[in-house]
């Protein structure tokens, strides 16, 4: 019936859409004048002053201040209150639980890290999501009532078939079929499960070097190697969620492995991922390898390979690059991507150097020839993108003026 309370249209979606453009031009220029907020969104000075008098009156905006320095009267000044909700991410691996809050804005406001180490995990895991989810909403100044919506990065994916973690066998503690019950009969919040790399193109695509791309690869080497793939803006999960677990592709230069998921490992694994830099790099004749997990001892001889302009620690880039490659350009043969991101310790500490070298040899190796560029979000990227996550769906819900 034409009138009716949110038909397309009407004054009161009119509104809520205006509310929602004025929003987010504040999370993307910060503090804002009436005047500004009326030109980038095209609205009049009344317009727009209505619609900071009811985002403000809705607890949405804060008037924060005035403009100084410019010729004429000062200006007031608005910005997104920060204290409008707050989301959560925890990034899991077998070694510990990282978890942070961030309030509407995007800031992190608290954050705390929960060793677990060991084969078996030290308490049961509903126990060790909640521990770190407390350390880190105390941090805050804030309590798990707070926090609107939570969403968690694993190895490997939750099967949305069964609800079982699959392609994480290493990760203690996680595959009891009853595990999202459990946590959603005890979490008072919205919970979304992803996987981590899957987050890692989720922080890269809002905040960093994959700005802008609606399609892209992106390569992860760290304590594993793997993938994660946007199509159309989207990211593409694969039926099972296994979609971008290229640790598995059988490549040249490895023994073919069979029952991958037993063995846990596959030929770009064994090929080109971490634990295979200090293997490559005795058989190259690099003397002064360090000792420690492999994914530091790999990120720390790639970094002084990319320093190296000879000799064997060269000789180790070059042939890292080129098994790099041979994974990628089975990659981008079947996907065509515009753009490939290389992120993880054990890429993004080659640096340029890596990257030109990649490309390069991905140019002779596939038919299409996307750009290759290194991360930009370096510091903690799973749990960043499990924040960027939360924060968009959250952003959904409380700027949503309409209801």
């Amino acid at each position: 019936m034409a009138g009716t309370a949110g038909t397309p249209g009407t004054p009161r979606v009119l509104r809520a859409m205006n509310d929602r453009a004025a929003l987010d031009l504040l999370l993307e220029h910060g503090q804002l004048s009436r005047t500004r907020i009326g030109k980038l969104t095209g609205l009049s000075k009344p317009t727009a002053s209505q619609l900071l008098a009811r985002l403000e009156a809705s607890g949405l905006v804060l008037a924060t201040g005035t403009s100084e320095g410019r010729p004429g009267p000062n200006a007031q000044l608005y910005e997104v209150n920060p204290a409008a909700a707050y989301a959560a991410g925890l990034d899991v691996t077998p070694e510990r639980v990282r978890a942070a809050v961030a309030d509407i804005t995007g800031r992190t406001v608290g954050s705390y890290e929960l060793p677990t180490p060991g084969r078996r995990p030290a308490q049961p895991v509903v126990r060790q999501v909640t521990d770190a989810l407390d350390g880190a909403v105390k941090a805050a100044g804030l309590t798990r009532d707070d926090v609107h919506r939570l969403v968690i990065a694993t190895p490997g994916a939750f099967d949305p078939n069964t609800g079982r973690l699959r392609y994480a066998s290493h990760l203690p503690g996680w595959h009891a079929p009853t595990l999202l019950d459990e946590l959603a009969a005890i979490l008072p919040m919205p919970v979304e499960y992803e996987n981590d790399v899957n987050l890692v193109a989720v922080a890269e695509q809002r905040l960093g070097a994959a700005r802008g791309h609606g399609d892209f690869v992106l390569l992860w080497n760290e304590g594993g190697l793997g993938a994660a793939l946007v199509l159309g803006g989207r990211l593409h999960r694969g039926w099972t969620g296994g979609a971008g677990e290229v640790g598995f592709l059988p490549v040249p230069g490895t023994p073919l492995v069979r029952q991958v998921s037993k063995a846990g490992s596959g030929g770009y694994q064994e090929l080109a991922g971490s634990q295979a830099l200090p293997r490559l790099a005795r058989e190259l004749g690099v003397q002064d390898i360090p000792s420690g997990p492999y994914a530091e001892v790999a990120a720390t001889l790639v970094e002084r390979a990319a320093e190296a302009e000879d000799g064997p620690h060269r000789r180790l880039l070059e042939a890292y690059a080129t098994h790099l490659a041979t994974g990628l350009a089975s990659l981008v043969s079947v996907l065509d991507p515009e753009l490939v991101v290389l992120s993880g310790a054990s890429l993004t500490s080659g640096g340029e150097p890596l990257r030109a070298l990649v490309q390069a040899e991905l140019e002779e190796l596939a038919a299409s020839r996307p750009r290759l560029v290194v991360g930009d979000v370096r510091e903690h990227p799973v749990l960043r993108g499990a924040l960027e996550s939360a924060l968009a769906a959250t952003r959904d819900e409380v700027f949503d003026t309409s209801r």
